[in-house]
């Protein structure tokens, strides 16, 4: 198998995809066959270190998506305090494979707020529309238990762990 790593770091099968990264659309330039490509880094960066694990502690859940309809359909997505930026990109906080209609980045914005514990969906500023129970979302849209979003051609399911019912001690993340 012929193997190549992009600029990002992912390894993948010219064979199947050729010079394009399938995670992120990098272009590469191909290797002698038998070969895994690297990018050119400092020697320092080459070097095996070992993982301690997080250092900060575990950020707890305050919901999820749940998706009823798209190519992720029965897949959940987390939901953390504060900002939410959602997208098929890596950076984005919740990542929508599969559905090219969402936008790489910021197609949405689901944020909570500990302080007041409600959720909001927030329009992104991608040229891709989000709707709430059907309804375009053009300004914040305060979101409730079972509510509906649709993202490109995927709806979801809000389902809210935090809010009047729960909220987690200060102590946690």
């Amino acid at each position: 198998m012929s193997l190549t790593r992009c600029a990002n770091g992912h390894m993948f099968s010219t064979r199947k995809h050729g010079s394009i990264c399938p995670y992120c659309s990098i272009s590469v330039e191909q290797a002698p066959s038998g070969d895994v490509k690297k990018p050119a880094r400092a020697e320092e960066e080459e070097k095996t270190m070992p993982y301690l694990g997080e250092t900060t502690g575990i950020e707890p859940v305050t919901g999820w998506l749940v998706c009823i309809e798209g190519p992720q359909l029965g897949q959940d997505y987390r939901i953390m305090a504060e900002k939410n930026f959602i997208g098929r990109s890596e950076e984005m906080h919740i990542r929508i494979l599969g559905d090219n209609a969402i936008s790489r980045r910021n197609h949405a914005v689901i944020v909570y707020d500990p302080k007041k514990r409600n959720f909001y969906l927030l329009p992104g500023d991608a040229s891709g529309l989000a709707y709430h129970n059907n309804e375009a979302v053009y300004s914040p849209v305060e979101l409730a238990a079972y509510d509906v979003i649709q993202l490109g051609r995927s709806k979801f399911i809000f389902i809210a762990l935090c809010g009047v019912h729960f909220e987690w001690n200060n102590d946690m993340g």
